[in-house]
């Protein structure tokens, strides 16, 4: 009997995985495709433009910086892989990559109250305006993809991230909202949600970054804005609403998947089978964090006392 209920399960789940291509939003080619990355002058922006432009897509920069903007154009146009896209193509928008942000690390009485709204406004706002501005063209084309980069701060909350953190769980809000309005149009959303990332925005953020933050960060390895750029654009391209690098980020976006949408049935599967391990071994981390939150404490106290005395 077991063996029986063994083999139906099996057969069940071959099939599911069989059957999920089927159901799958189609591949966005980029060939030819016009993408808006906002950010796009240096970091993660940068180097998805990169990647979109290799696989012949031309190329829309949105950023602040305009010297670094000139930059970046000069650096992807070396990627050229014909003449043709040499030029500028004024059109529709395919795919739109809302990379645009910033991060301000501190204990949360330290940090002054008007950076609370300039993040917000920068790292929120700045991906509403952007995907306002492309999704009613993109509604009457019946096809677009809107990527919003958050981070996985945004599927966490950490020490020293109480600016930061609610600024990127706010997109995925925005993100799962917009997806169930835009999916009849044949328009899907992706949340990428990379690691601390060699740029130079996590440069910056260094210099005032808390011990405890960093010890925190040092629990999983830094990664290249070229690697976090090629699996966002690839995640984009199939329509995923989750993207996410490496076994670390794969655990965070299986263990808060909460109501989030599946792009396939296997998908879903894989969050329903792997919830509970996974859950353990969180707790695991989450003690470690508040292990290294409790000896960082302890030192400042002894130092305090240690310079009264003296």
């Amino acid at each position: 009997m077991l063996l029986l209920a063994a083999a139906f399960l099996v057969a069940f789940v071959l099939l599911l995985y069989m059957v999920s291509p089927l159901i799958s939003p189609k591949p966005l080619k980029l060939a030819g495709a016009h993408v808006v990355v906002t950010g796009g002058s240096s970091g993660i922006g940068k180097c998805v433009a990169v990647e979109c432009f290799k696989q012949g897509a031309f190329i829309t920069l949105v950023a602040r910086d305009e010297g670094k903007l000139v930059q970046a154009k000069k650096e992807i146009e070396k990627y050229s892989i014909n003449d043709k896209q040499a030029q500028e193509k004024l059109g529709p928008v395919d795919m739109l990559v809302n990379c645009a942000g910033m991060a301000i690390a501190g204990n949360f009485e330290e940090i002054e109250i008007d950076k609370f709204a300039r993040l917000m406004e920068i790292n929120y706002l700045g991906s509403v305006y952007p995907s306002r501005a492309v999704i009613s063209t993109m509604k009457e084309r019946r096809m677009g993809r809107i990527v919003f980069v958050s981070s996985q701060a945004g599927q966490l909350g950490l020490f020293g991230y109480t600016a930061y953190s609610p600024t990127k769980f706010a997109l995925r809000g925005l993100a799962e909202a917009l997806q169930m309005e835009v999916k009849p149009y044949n328009i899907y959303v992706t949340v990428a949600y990379p690691p601390d990332t060699d740029t130079p925005g996590f440069a910056e953020e260094n210099k005032t970054k808390p011990l405890e933050t960093k010890l925190i960060s040092e629990s999983s390895s830094l990664c290249q804005a070229d690697q976090v750029a090629r699996v966002i654009v690839k995640d984009a391209i199939q329509g995923n609403f989750n993207s996410s690098v490496g076994s670390d980020g794969y655990m965070l976006s299986s263990l808060t998947c909460g109501m989030s949408p599946v792009t396939t049935i296997t998908e879903g599967l894989q969050q329903v089978v792997t919830m509970g391990l996974f859950r353990i071994i969180a707790l695991f981390y989450l003690g470690s964090f508040d292990s290294i939150v409790r000896r960082c404490m302890i030192q400042k106290h002894n130092s305090q006392k240690s310079c009264k005395t003296d």
